[in-house]
């Protein structure tokens, strides 16, 4: 297996809330409540490591509030290089209703300054060129500009590392232009950073193409329950997930980069690693938390992904 290091940026507490129904200005009764140290590149990281990775993390965590980053760091035995930061990190509060619908109340973080931001620069130059891969997903934090991001996409390609990101706005847009090998953005993401629609599966076409053209070597575009589409140089694979009972939708894209991260590295065949990563994702959605819990569950789902494949689809 291979050794991957994650990057989450702007980590933080999610508060996961159920409800029946959310009735906005009254009195909501939750049926449950969870609390799961988070962050996109930790959700990630946990996907990977229930496949069978040596896992790095690291990114920004307050020490305010350290003690539930560093119990789930050591529970899943990942190589903790988080920079410690003054203040707290954030807490985000989602509202998750019977449907599956989520209603995302997000936190702000600490302020990432420039003594920070040299720390984490000078020890992923010391520690990132002894991984195979580097995934850099979620948000920016405050202090944290998409220019920096950029820079640091291309320092960690020079270190050698294939470069996985995940993220959207004007952190997706620096990160386009590094030419990362692998993009995982949602229709909604893609549109607003392309300015094109990409609704229809050749506008996604239309998009992927524009992508590959400037170096990008897999982009690979979710679309919720219409299922996920991975464009490479001559293949382009759609995958239609099974119908599941949802519990929430939260880490579902990072489950996905998770699994599609994984069969790239392991050189498995196109359909098996877009099957896989499509069944993980369908698999995320009926829990609440991440990872791979049920491994006789993901195997229904896998079987029961339907693909869909044109070749020559981008040149």
């Amino acid at each position: 297996m291979a050794k991957i290091l994650t990057l989450t940026l702007n980590p933080a507490l999610d508060v996961t809330v159920s409800l029946d129904v959310l009735r906005a200005g009254h009195v909501n009764r939750s049926q449950a409540q969870h609390s799961h140290a988070a962050g996109k590149g930790l959700n990630v990281a946990q996907v990977l490591a229930d496949l069978g990775h040596s896992v790095t993390v690291s990114g920004f965590l307050g020490r305010d509030n350290l003690q539930p980053f560093e119990a789930l760091i050591e529970a899943r035995g990942f190589a903790d290089c988080f920079v410690r930061v003054a203040g707290e990190t954030r807490s985000n509060i989602k509202l998750v209703e019977r449907d599956g619908q989520v209603t995302d109340i997000n936190g702000q973080g600490p302020v990432i300054d420039e003594t920070a931001q040299d720390d984490l620069l000078r020890l992923l130059a010391q520690i990132a060129s002894g991984h195979d891969a580097v995934v850099v997903a979620g948000s920016l934090p405050r202090g944290i500009t998409p220019q920096w991001l950029r820079q640091l996409l291309l320092q960690l390609k020079s270190q050698g590392l294939k470069v996985a990101l995940d993220s959207s706005g004007e952190a997706l847009r620096a990160g386009l232009e590094a030419a990362p090998w692998l993009v995982k953005p949602n229709t909604e993401e893609l549109a607003d950073v392309l300015g094109q629609p990409v609704e229809g599966r050749a506008e996604q076409r239309a998009a992927a193409e524009r992508l590959l053209g400037t170096g990008i070597e897999h982009v690979v575009v979710s679309q919720g329950e219409q299922g996920v589409s991975w464009f490479a140089a001559g293949r382009m694979l759609h995958a239609q997930p099974p119908q599941v009972r949802v519990a929430s939708t939260v880490g579902a894209g990072d489950s996905l980069v998770a699994g599609m991260v994984h069969g790239l590295l392991q050189a498995e065949p196109p359909a098996r690693t877009l099957r896989r990563a499509t069944a993980i994702a369908a698999q995320a959605v009926t829990q609440i938390g991440f990872g791979i819990r049920d491994i006789g569950h993901l195997a229904q789902l896998e079987a029961a992904v339907r693909l869909t494949e044109e070749q020559e689809a981008c040149r």
